[in-house]
């Protein structure tokens, strides 16, 4: 069984949701994963804040504008009225359920069962049309069988369990329609899975039933070799290893958020990441082993907050890192990149949210300076230990950029640099030159 799993521009209109239908009617069994229509989470998340605020007029001005956008919907994509009539009562539904929240207390379950209202109004307005268009598929709830533990991750044995039992309510039928995002929590409260959202979805389930291939179709054909948002000549690679994938979303390639990998890998399910827009281009897969060294793609990640400690106390003594890293792991902050010297110590966050907590304790062992706004560029492939070379094309091509930090040879695969900000679109042509000769 196929695994498909489609954006919110891919739902974005009613036009777009009758464009799916040749995309996942075909004879082979698929489940096909949905995110809300483009527009509604942000619309979801004004209302949320307006009912924290406790500004209920406006959150009621909010959820009738929204109402009536999909009311809109409704009149567009159906054309029968009954399938018009069952689209309205769905949004009665979903409408009248927000509107309580202005009445009752609202928290934060509350807020992620708001959040959750987008996919589950996508879904079902697609399985209506569905129906009304004589095709053969049911709605499978993600919320009975999508769970998150404890520590927020995914129950993978747990969602492999529950899905088999759902699919198994349905013998015989080829097209099913689910929703991404949202879960229920070790609690039975709905919940979300944040980090990669609905391709987080698709490779759970992919995963989960070891499929033949997850595809995750976007509005690019694929990933890029480089930033085609940045730069000018760019071309969609064809495969990639899976760490190739998981360091290239990690550091900045949007497409694919480097958790969604993950689930793919461990059970060895190819992804496929196409373009709704232009079907019939290859896109690219991940999942293949890396042919031979190479250098693969570039990406690169904004919004970097570089931190070095000097201390004479770090000279020929053992437990010092461990006391430094100690402090960030206090404050929940991961560190992306890190290098040492004898007395010095320099690393990243991209979370600067405790960072004044931080600094202050990072002053007990030494000088502490800051650089904020910094960008890590990120050189990804298969870089063979014995193999020469990489690393003079790499400072080659940047041989007029400043360079505050480097981290090379804790990963076959990526030669991370830490740049200014300001220099990312430098650094990025540059390197789409002299590596790809583009």
């Amino acid at each position: 069984m196929l695994v498909l799993k489609f954006g919110g521009t891919s739902v974005g209109s009613p036009e777009r949701m009758k464009a799916l239908v040749p995309l996942i009617h075909d004879a082979q069994p698929k489940i096909v994963v949905l995110s809300a229509m483009s527009g509604t989470t942000n619309a979801l998340v004004e209302i949320g804040k307006a009912l924290y605020a406790r500004d209920n007029d406006l959150a009621r001005t909010l959820i009738d504008a929204l109402e009536a956008k999909y009311k809109q919907v409704v009149k567009d994509l159906f054309a029968t009225s009954v399938f018009g009539t069952k689209g309205n009562e769905l949004i009665a539904e979903h409408f009248n359920y927000l509107r309580s929240f202005t009445i009752d207390m609202f928290t934060s379950n509350e807020e992620k069962a708001v959040l959750a209202q987008g996919e589950l109004l996508s879904t079902a307005l697609v399985q209506f049309y569905l129906e009304e268009s004589g095709i053969r598929s049911a709605l499978l709830p993600a919320l009975n069988f999508m769970r998150i533990d404890e520590n927020e991750e995914p129950d993978l044995n747990y969602i492999e369990t529950h899905l088999k039992a759902e699919l198994e309510k349905h013998q015989g039928v080829p097209l099913f329609i689910t929703q991404g995002y949202i879960c229920r929590n070790s609690f039975g409260e709905i919940d979300n899975l944040k980090r990669g959202g609905s391709d987080y979805t698709a490779t759970l389930i992919g995963a989960a039933l070891r499929s033949a291939e997850v595809q995750i179709w976007t509005d690019i054909d694929g990933m890029h070799n480089n930033d085609p948002r940045i730069v000018n000549k760019t071309f969609p690679i064809s495969e990639l290893s899976f760490d190739e994938a998981a360091e290239l979303a990690y550091f900045g390639a949007k497409i694919l958020h480097p958790t969604c990998v993950l689930p793919a890998q461990k059970r060895n399910v190819p992804v496929r990441l196409l373009n709704t827009m232009q079907p019939e281009a290859k896109g690219t897969v991940i999942g293949m082993p890396a042919s031979g060294d190479r250098i693969t793609a570039v990406a690169a990640k904004d919004g970097i907050t570089a931190i070095k400690i000097r201390s004479a106390r770090m000279l020929l003594a053992y437990g010092f890192l461990r006391s430094v890293f100690e402090v960030f792991e206090r404050y929940r902050t991961p560190i992306d990149m890190i290098t040492t010297s004898e007395v010095a110590v320099s690393l990243t966050i991209d979370n600067p949210a405790h960072l004044n907590e931080i600094i202050e304790e990072l002053k007990d062992f030494g000088q502490v300076e800051v650089d904020r706004e910094q960008t890590i560029v990120c050189i990804v492939g298969t870089f063979g230990k014995d193999k020469q070379g990489y690393a003079s094309r790499v400072f080659d091509s940047l041989k007029n950029i400043p360079i505050r930090m480097i981290s090379y040879g804790g990963s076959e695969n990526n030669i991370s640099i830490l740049i200014d900000g300001s220099l990312k679109k430098d650094a990025l042509q540059a390197l789409n030159s002299g590596l790809f000769n583009l």
